[in-house]
Parts: C-alpha cells; structure tokens; sequence
C-alpha cells in the first residue's frame, strides 16, 4: 500500500512546484505595487475531494445535492462485471447558511443504513494582499447513525451504541492557479466497537487537485490512519479520480478501496488493499441550487 501512495504524493508535490514557479514568473511580470486584500475562491472544484471534506466552501444560500456511488471491487471479474453488479450509494443534502459555514445531511445505502450529519466553519479564509492569509483554516464536526434493522432478539443495540462522531481541522493552501493541497488531522470516536478495537481512532488526511484542462483536474484523497483499524487488518483508504465541471455539476469518475462514504466507515472500516486489487470503481455527482432570489437594491 505505502509503495503506491508515496509516488502519488510525490507526483503532486512536483506538480505542484512546478505551477508555483511557472505563477512567480507571471507575477514577476505584473505591476503589484497596489494589491488590495483578495480571498482565493476555487481552490477545489467541490466542497469534498473525493471522500473527505476540502477547504472548499459553495457558499451562502446554496443547495449542494449529492449522489456518490460506489460499485464492487474490480477483482471479482466477469462473473460481477468486474464489480458493477454489486452498488452502494449516499444521498445528501449540503446547505451554505454563511460564506464560511455549512451543514449538511446524508443517507446510506449499505448494511448500516447510516443516517449522518455536520457542521463545517472556516475561520480563516486564505487571501492576497496586504493582511491575507497564506493558507485557509477549516473546522468540521459530524456524528453518523447506524439504523440497521436489529434480527437478533437476543442483543439490544441503543441508540448512543450505534453513534460515531468525528471532528477534523484542514489546513490548505491554494499554491497556483493549478495546483491546490491541504492537510486534515481527524478524530473518530465510535461508541461501540468489535473486540481488540480502539473507541479513538486518529488519521492524517491528505487532498491534493492538479488542473489538467479547462475543466478537468486530477484529484488525490488519502487517509493515513494511526490506530483502530479493524482487528488490525485494515487498510489507509486512497482514492485517486478525474473531476469534470460541466456548468452546475461537478462530475468526478474515482477508483478507490474504501467502500464507505462516511469518516466514520472509510477510515475506520476500509479492508480492502490496492495491492491485491481490492479496488472500486465509483464516481460523485454535484448539483447546486440558489435557494431564494436575490435581494432588489
């Protein structure tokens, strides 16, 4: 796994000092004698990279409806259709009540049937000019609901016995015009585990988008996580995938080996390894929408 996900990185680091260098010569050439302070807007093209949260806000009055879709592991061959007989999918609603906050809900659509929701701020907002920030500061917080039918008449399960919670801080930096990276220290908690797991899990997120086209970019979403992986057979979760803006959408095509699509499940239940082939073929659909009109001056 560490054999695949250090040259990833080290492709993006590169990419990302060759944009740098290719912008300081551009700025080299501009008069910046009279800069005013500039917030910096579209450092990912989605408010997630592909499983985690980015730095990205969609901004007050916004309307963020979500489909990410998961198929099976392509390994399974042609009996599964190389796994497209086999999908999950969550369906959530994303809401910007400020320029720097933003709630969302979500459903999925797997065993645990999860009921997940939560609370993104951005108390620094990277900018240009004098008293700009060089980088953006983000703080999330979410909790999920297994609401899984329980057939066991012997074992009661309550309600805090099937909650999880996380809570994230991103650091990110849009570099240049190109070339965006972040940052996201995270804390799962789970209420209730298996045996021989750990109720704190910790990991150290990791996005990164590279501009390839007018509208298309490359996009890296890697989790390193510390401890509570199950039974200590887990697996980093990695995902690697193309994002396509076609004016409102946001279409992203992604192959990666978490089948979860929460904090809770994809750092904390991924058994799938690149290396064996363990990998699923996916993709995320954005739509957003102005809720109300505009105010007449």
């Amino acid at each position: 796994m560490k054999k695949l996900v250090y040259p990833v990185l080290l492709m993006f680091v590169s990419l990302g000092l060759f944009a740098q260098q290719e912008d300081m010569l551009e700025k080299l050439g501009a008069d910046s004698t009279k800069k005013q302070k500039q917030h910096v807007t579209n450092a990912f093209k989605s408010s997630r990279v592909i499983n985690g949260h980015s730095m990205e806000f969609i901004g007050k009055g916004v309307l963020d409806f979500r489909i990410l879709h998961r198929f099976g592991v392509v390994n399974h061959g042609i009996e599964e259709f190389f796994g497209l007989d086999e999908a999950t999918m969550r369906m959530g609603f994303d809401y910007g009540l400020g320029k720097n906050l933003t709630i969302g809900i979500g459903r999925t659509t797997t065993t645990n049937k999860e009921l997940d929701g939560f609370i993104k701020f951005r108390p620094v907002w990277q900018a240009t000019g004098p008293g700009g920030s060089p980088v953006s500061v983000v703080l999330v917080a979410g909790m999920s609901v297994n609401t899984f039918k329980n057939r066991n008449p012997a074992k009661t399960f309550s309600f805090s016995s099937r909650t999880g919670y996380y809570y994230q801080a991103i650091v990110g930096r849009k570099f240049t015009s190109n070339f965006s990276f972040q940052v996201s220290p995270t804390l799962v908690h789970r209420n209730v585990v298996a045996v021989n797991d750990e109720n704190d899990t910790y990991a150290l997120g990791i996005g990164g988008r590279y501009k390839i086209g007018k509208r298309i970019a490359f996009v890296v979403d890697y989790f390193h996580v510390f401890n509570g992986l199950p039974s200590k057979q887990g697996y980093d979760p990695l995902s690697v995938g193309i994002d396509i803006e076609t004016g409102g959408h946001v279409f992203q095509l992604h192959f990666s080996n978490a089948m979860g699509m929460t904090e809770r499940s994809f750092i904390t239940e991924t058994t799938n390894n690149w290396g064996d082939g363990d990998v699923q073929f996916g993709f995320n659909l954005s739509r957003v929408f102005t809720i109300g009109g505009r105010k007449r001056k």
